[in-house]
């Protein structure tokens, strides 16, 4: 390579690079979900002349990018939700799946011309799961309801799985020429089966590894590479891959207060949070860079048609997510008695959001790229760049269509948060400071326990109970509060006034670096456990 051709790609990442900051910023100030910018950016990008082409390498989401995300969204879920929602889920991760690729096989092979059967289940397949992403940043915003964040999340950890195994089929059968239904559903429930297991025990193992450590480095590498030690072995034998890495983060998850100390777990767990944020920030990228490709792809056919095609699709992929979700809450209460006795009725509302939660992403194009070339005996796979196109159509279609209506749905429709959360971490503060309080007078006499350390201490925990108690009372004036975000602010004050010496005498040569960054650490702890 050239100097100037070196100088020429430095520049063209330079201004990628600064193009995705610059949306992600804008993400930031408009509220809206970045997803949705990127892949916007992505595909505008793409168009300017100079920018060479981008392809997206199926193996690089499938197998590198893919297990960390499931793995993260896994760990950091609730086990408990999700057994609490296990019906919603399911339905949603394996029966609306399937029937979304039947539905969008019918529809494909009906109203495209030329789409063959075969290649309408390949599409069906591709387009099926749903991506948690932009809901997930969406929810978080306009104080969506608890239950509807644990059920679109829940869904999106599942039905990967089930999305991917179907495709595996719908392919096979594509380029073999011969499918058996009795084989196809029970290879996928062995798959399923041994997938978990696979991510029990290498849950179990790991586990095991890291309870006799104590070095925040090493827990973290491992931490990082857990993902492919469930994942690999899984896919390797053509297993669920995505179930071996999803319930390994799930095992996880729930014995993590037991393996990691606290400096450990601040550290981890921001380590994970800005890896989670740049894949993804960089998988939406690709994803807008991959539209002139998939263009080229398909610009033998006539735009209108494919214009056409692309609408169908992407509608058909929104109803039919609304024709499966309101049968699927309604029909068990109306048929089952134990239902209607154990859960309250559900408001419209709910399962409206529910349904208009669709967004589609990287997965699926992933999977749409990953189609082979040929079929068994050298012909070409049957419409593979239109399925592409249209699988990125879809993704365009529900992240700007779904993600930018969401938020507004969501208050119109009333469905936010109740507040039973906040009252729960309320009572939970109580519960916590209460057992600090009995452990108190337990030490107290001891002989290191000095009595007036212990009624301060003691002080502290009483004005914490009585704080969170007077959430609780209707007759509560939020004088405590106001008195505690006073102190709050108060000591943020003097928080700044502490780090800003701390510079100073580095500045001046009193301390070096070293001394500056560990007092900052202190004080940065002090500072993040303030509200205000």
């Amino acid at each position: 390579m050239t100097v100037l051709a070196q100088a020429h790609l430095d520049l063209v990442l330079l201004a990628v690079l600064s193009a995705v900051s610059v949306l992600l910023i804008v993400a930031y100030h408009w509220q809206v979900p970045y997803p949705i910018l990127l892949v916007i950016g992505g595909a505008a990008l793409g168009f300017i002349p100079g920018i060479p082409n981008v392809q997206l390498n199926p193996d690089v989401v499938l197998i590198i990018v893919l297990p960390p995300l499931l793995y993260a969204a896994a760990f950091f879920s609730s086990l408990r939700e999700l057994r609490d929602n296990l019906r919603e889920i399911t339905l949603l991760a394996i029966g609306l799946v399937i029937f979304t690729m039947v539905g969008v096989a019918v529809v494909a092979h009906e109203l495209i011309d030329g789409m063959s059967w075969e290649a309408a289940f390949v599409l069906g397949a591709v387009v099926s799961p749903t991506d948690p992403v932009a809901a997930s940043a969406i929810a978080s915003r306009v104080g969506a309801p608890r239950r509807y964040v644990s059920i679109v999340e829940g869904e999106s950890l599942v039905n990967d799985a089930t999305a991917l195994v179907a495709y595996k089929f719908a392919v096979a059968a594509t380029v073999t020429g011969s499918f058996s239904m009795a084989e196809a559903g029970g290879r996928f429930v062995l798959n399923a089966i041994v997938g978990i297991a696979i991510g029990i025990a290498v849950g179990y193992v790991i586990a095991l590894l890291r309870k006799a450590l104590d070095d925040a480095p090493t827990e973290i590498t491992i931490s990082l590479v857990t993902p492919y030690f469930a994942y690999l072995p899984a896919e390797a034998l053509g297993v669920s891959a995505v179930l071996a890495a999803v319930t390994a983060g799930i095992y996880l998850g729930w014995r993590s207060p037991e393996l990691i100390t606290p400096a450990t777990r601040i550290q981890a767990f921001s380590v994970w949070e800005i890896l989670v944020f740049v894949l993804n920030a960089v998988l939406f990228v690709l994803v807008g860079l991959q539209l002139p490709t998939v263009i080229d792809g398909i610009s033998r056919l006539s735009t209108t048609s494919i214009v056409e095609d692309a609408a169908v699709v992407s509608a058909a992929v929104i109803v039919i997510r609304f024709l499966w979700v309101f049968p699927a809450t309604y029909a068990p209460r109306l048929f089952s008695r134990r239902v209607r006795e154990r859960e309250p009725a559900v408001d419209w509302q709910f399962p409206a959001i529910v349904a208009w939660t669709g967004m589609r992403g990287a997965v699926s194009l992933a999977a749409a790229l990953a189609i082979p070339q040929t079929i068994d005996g050298g012909g070409n796979f049957p419409q593979r760049d239109l399925i592409i196109f249209l699988t990125y159509a879809v993704i365009l279609a529900t992240l700007i269509l779904q993600g930018l209506t969401l938020p507004g749905l969501i208050k119109v429709l009333g469905v936010e948060d109740d507040g039973n959360l906040e009252q729960r971490e309320s009572k939970a503060r109580i519960l916590a400071a209460r057992a600090a309080l009995d452990r108190i007078e337990e030490l107290r006499g001891l002989d290191w326990v000095r009595d007036d350390t212990a009624d301060r201490m003691r002080g502290l925990y009483d004005f914490r109970i009585r704080r969170f108690s007077a959430r609780f009372d209707d007759e509560d004036d939020g004088a405590i509060d106001e008195q505690s975000y006073a102190y709050q602010r108060l000591r943020r004050k003097v928080l700044e006034a502490e780090r800003a010496e701390i510079i100073r005498l580095r500045n001046v040569g009193k301390i070096n670096d070293e001394i500056m960054r560990r007092l900052e650490r202190d004080l940065d702890l002090e500072d993040t456990r303030l509200e205000v």
